[in-house]
């Protein structure tokens, strides 16, 4: 599901159709009884901790009381995007994906029923978010279905569509974790977003292979026919060099998104900063693995080495040490 950098919900080459498969989160951890809020806590902290490689790191980067309200809501996002990518088929995902949709209705009005819902909805009661971010994933993981219904491999026209995409299942992530701290200043919102869609278009060329695999094309179609790459040139086992030099200029464009959005490691909330620098270096360090294995990514899918994610993680930590904790970007 994840690019070294951070947890993208979309989960490449994961779905139904691929061979490969992660854990659901259902399979992670024993689902407790509903109503019962500290194991649903309990819950959401080992779907966070066994399936996210990062989470641990990440959660030590901000205070305490954020921690829980991060598992609650990675959690939501791990089982909504499980219900599309492990369905035996797009109908069984569409119904689970209607009843899922309820049991959010349900949380934000106070009447959690699943044990990820009677988590969230305590996160909600503290922290004051509401619903919409949550309703444009469960957009995205729908966009998601739909495309695999009709069987639509090339799945969008043009690098606005891809954005469009973007803003439902990877920028509300950012938005949601702002509203943590109470930050909906609308300038350090389109940073985030500018961040999170980076991160969703690293993760998207850097699996180029396993999306085909799933029978999922993100790159953008008149990208593709201006470099004159087809469908079929995907299914080779080295990229063809039309298809390094698209990737080459799609890897570019992430990096404008990270450009765009790396000022908000220091004007956010003095609290969010460690952990949004270390994703957006995180998130670069993945676009500078694609652009040393040639932006070959059908040979092999290019990852971020251990000693380098321990490098980011120390920074982080450094500037956790050394932030002042002065409120900055805070509520509007």
């Amino acid at each position: 599901m994840s690019a070294d950098s951070m947890p993208s919900l979309h989960r490449s080459g994961q779905s139904a159709q691929s061979a490969q498969r992660d854990p659901t989160a259902w399979q992670l951890a024993p689902v407790p009884a509903a109503g019962d809020l500290a194991a649903a806590e309990a819950f959401c902290r080992d779907v966070a901790r066994r399936h996210y490689e990062n989470f641990t790191v990440a959660t030590r980067l901000v205070p305490p009381r954020l921690r829980q309200h991060l598992a609650n809501v990675y959690a939501f996002a791990r089982w909504s995007d499980d219900l599309v990518d492990e369905a035996n088929s797009p109908a069984e995902a569409a119904r689970d994906l209607v009843e899922w949709r309820q049991g959010l209705e349900a949380c934000f009005t106070g009447r959690p029923g699943h044990p990820v819902y009677v988590a969230l909805a305590e996160t909600v009661r503290q922290t004051g978010l509401t619903i919409e971010p949550f309703t444009d994933l469960l957009d995205a993981f729908e966009e998601d279905r739909a495309f695999d219904a009709a069987g639509v491999a090339a799945r969008y026209e043009d690098r606005d569509a891809v954005v469009a995409y973007c803003r439902r299942s990877a920028d509300p992530v950012g938005r949601i974790v702002l509203a943590l701290e109470g930050c909906r200043d609308a300038t350090l919102v389109a940073m985030s977003d500018s961040i999170c869609t980076g991160l969703q278009l690293v993760n998207f060329w850097q699996d180029v292979c396993r999306d085909r695999r799933a029978g999922r094309v993100y790159l953008p179609r008149d990208d593709m026919h201006r470099h004159g790459v087809t469908e079929a040139m995907l299914d080779a086992p080295r990229a063809a060099p039309p298809l390094r030099e698209l990737l080459r200029e799609e890897v570019a464009w992430a990096r404008e998104r990270f450009d765009a959005g790396a000022p908000l490691a220091n004007v956010a909330p003095p609290v969010l900063r460690p952990a949004i620098g270390m994703f957006l270096a995180g998130g670069r360090a993945v676009a500078d693995a694609i652009e040393r294995a040639g932006f070959d990514t059908l040979a092999r899918r290019p990852t971020v080495g251990k000693w380098t994610k321990l490098r980011l993680a120390a920074r982080a930590w450094w500037s956790l040490q050394t932030t002042p904790h002065t409120a900055v970007g805070g509520p509007s």
